[in-house]
């Protein structure tokens, strides 16, 4: 039996779901295949969704039309806006999450688009055509073929998983509970593409009834009613707190004798672990002089007393996780629900995609998530969006989208992962982004609604609520830059500025002063009264800091100018003699698209840049 299909997605995860929703927004017949439908959305990890750089592109997926931000929305029990007292390019939104009402809210999401499909099976095989160069369905395990004119596969950790639990205990799982897919991933090798091997891991979970609330310090959300979809306001669930407490010199002292059953440690694991995400008994031995590191225990629903041990990820045996756990202060008597386990798992070096994330060997194969060497919902969901719109694209003949490292994190994401690589789980982050000042997750509407608008991605209704919302953020800005404040009247506002003013002045001029607040402004000049916290914060960053954005715009518009360069696929680099040999290397392993594509590649000097330009046009002569 074959049933056709526009798109297939194989893999129901946060990769999987976004590019099931972009295709399906964009009208293709969309078939989301998935070895067990209960599980489309789960949160295999932390139940959170944002944070650092990762809470942007939650903002962009949703400014997209995306699922992320709305299902977070409807499943968040504590909201947080991190680093507020910092400047506005590292704000960071995130959500504390039911896991079983965010997994709900993705299936309900998924199932509103009609021409979107849920299918529950394992793909064992690949089906090409044309010599093996374009891809044209896939088989499952139970003997059904799907064919499809593009296929995004999204396995996540699934690919030759392995669970590790020490050094003695190995499961074959692509997540506790859950098969591995193998034959997938023979199948994918067999396509000749270049495997690794990257490691993660998660904590235990305790009982929270178990634990000593006394010794554990409160952390609850933020009062402000933060929401992370631009297009929607539903009603949260009832609020709760997380807790802090420390993993200090006698945890340590455990794992440092145990360290050798570490699957990490004790050689059961090939793979690299995350940098970013570190196992505690990376911490122990990378961290020596640091006497305690921070453990939160973070609710897992409201609907169970369940506590996800936030910084205590591990691949030691289950009776050593115990003993470390009770050496934890207020877990002294904690039971432990859920051991912590290592999982091991393929990957593919993202080099070997377009900067559409097609696979270069075989027309119309996307991937998309940690299948890329990534790590994160976040991130996972920002490839799935791009894969999941451009696999529709291609099929229909049209130019694919490319965001820019100056329209979002998630162009950002994408070109480090398809110029530069991977050699240990990627995570985003603002410092990896040369313009963090104009990527901000309050301005991701404004930057990426034009586009859209322009694809139809969105519904009328949502672009009128979009439009809405940045109608009000411009009548705040004008209002500001065209109301003047008295000095008595802003003598309060200004109060812990400990500053005056002497005379007269716009609102936009005097917000510009240090500590002094645009709200406080409006209020006191009785003007702006309704406007939403979000729209008047928005404006006050365009306000406070228009100068370093300028800067910033200047340096986009460089950026843009090397953009423009467009490099032939075609080009035999190795041929360049003009270029040095680790830059013909280079250039033509990754065969980027732009000149700009060109310049992120290490290795690649500005007398290489120079000389390819002057290649390129010598090549396109001889072409033509």
């Amino acid at each position: 039996m074959s049933v056709d299909y526009d798109v297939i997605i194989v893999g129901g995860g946060h990769a999987g779901t976004e590019a099931a929703a972009m295709s399906a927004r964009l009208g293709a017949r969309t078939l989301l295949l998935t070895s067990v439908l209960d599980t489309i959305g789960q949160m295999s990890c932390n139940p959170a969704i944002g944070g650092i750089a990762k809470g942007t592109v939650v903002r962009e997926v949703d400014a997209l039309g995306g699922l992320m931000g709305r299902a977070a929305d409807r499943a968040t029990i504590q909201f947080r806006m991190l680093n507020r007292s910092k400047g506005p390019a590292v704000w960071a939104p995130r959500a504390q999450c039911d896991r079983t009402l965010y997994r709900r809210a993705v299936r309900r999401l998924l199932e509103e688009f009609p021409a979107l499909e849920l299918t529950q099976g394992m793909v064992t095989n690949l089906l090409l055509e044309r010599g093996g160069t374009r891809i044209s369905g896939v088989e499952t395990g139970d003997g059904r073929t799907f064919s499809a004119r593009a296929v995004i596969i999204t396995a996540g950790t699934f690919l030759r998983g392995r669970i590790h639990l020490g050094t003695d205990t190995q499961i074959p799982a692509g997540r506790a509970g859950d098969q591995p897919s193998v034959h997938m991933a023979e199948a994918i090798e067999h396509i000749g593409l270049t495997v690794s091997r990257f490691k993660t891991g998660t904590p235990p979970r305790i009982d929270g009834r178990s634990v000593d609330w006394s010794k554990v310090e409160r952390q609850d959300g933020d009062v402000d009613d933060y929401r992370f979809s631009f297009h929607e306001r539903v009603e949260r669930p009832r609020q709760v707190p997380c807790w802090i407490t420390w993993a200090g010199e006698e945890v340590k002292e455990i794992i440092q004798h145990h360290l050798k059953e570490s699957a990490l440690y004790g050689g059961a694991i090939s793979g690299r672990g995350p940098r970013y995400c570190p196992s505690v008994e990376d911490k122990i031995v990378k961290f020596p002089g640091a006497k305690r590191h921070q453990v939160f225990l973070e609710p897992e629903g409201l609907d169970t007393n369940e506590l996800y041990v936030n910084g205590l990820s591990t691949s030691l045996p289950a009776a050593v996780q115990l003993e470390f756990l009770h050496a934890v202060p207020g877990l002294e008597r904690a039971k432990m629900t859920r051991p912590g386990y290592a999982i091991e798992y393929d990957y593919y070096p993202p080099t070997q995609l377009t900067p559409w994330l097609e696979v270069k060997a075989v027309e119309h194969l996307f991937f998309a998530g940690q299948i890329n060497g990534t790590t994160g919902y976040e991130e996972a969901a920002g490839q799935g969006l791009i894969a999941g719109i451009n696999a529709v694209r291609r099929i229909r003949g049209e130019e694919p989208i490319v965001l820019g490292r100056d329209d979002a994190y998630i162009g950002v994401l994408v070109d480090d992962l398809v110029t530069r690589g991977v050699d240990e789980p990627y995570r985003l982050f603002t410092s990896r982004s040369e313009f963090r000042l104009l990527l901000r997750q309050d301005n991701a509407l404004r930057r990426l609604l034009p586009l859209a608008e322009r694809l139809g991605l969105l519904t009328s209704s949502e672009l009128r609520a979009a439009e809405r919302r940045l109608a009000e953020e411009m009548s705040i800005l004008t209002l500001a830059r065209e109301t003047a404040i008295t000095p008595a009247q802003a003598t309060r506002p200004l109060a812990a500025s400990g500053t005056v003013l002497a005379e007269g002045e716009r609102i936009a001029v005097v917000a510009k002063r240090p500590g002094v607040s645009l709200s406080a402004l409006l209020e006191a000049a009785g003007v702006g009264a309704g406007a939403s916290p979000e729209a008047v914060h928005a404006a006050e960053i365009e306000i406070k800091y228009d100068g370093y954005l300028a800067r910033e715009q200047e340096a986009a518009g460089r950026l843009a100018e090397l953009a423009s360069f467009a490099l032939p696929t075609e080009l035999p680099y190795l041929e360049l003699k003009s270029l040095a040999t680790e830059a013909r290397q280079k250039l033509d392993r990754i065969r980027p698209t732009s000149l700009a594509q060109a310049a992120r590649i290490p290795g690649v000097s500005p007398s290489d840049l120079h000389n390819l330009v002057v290649e390129a046009t010598r090549w396109r002569r001889r072409v033509a």
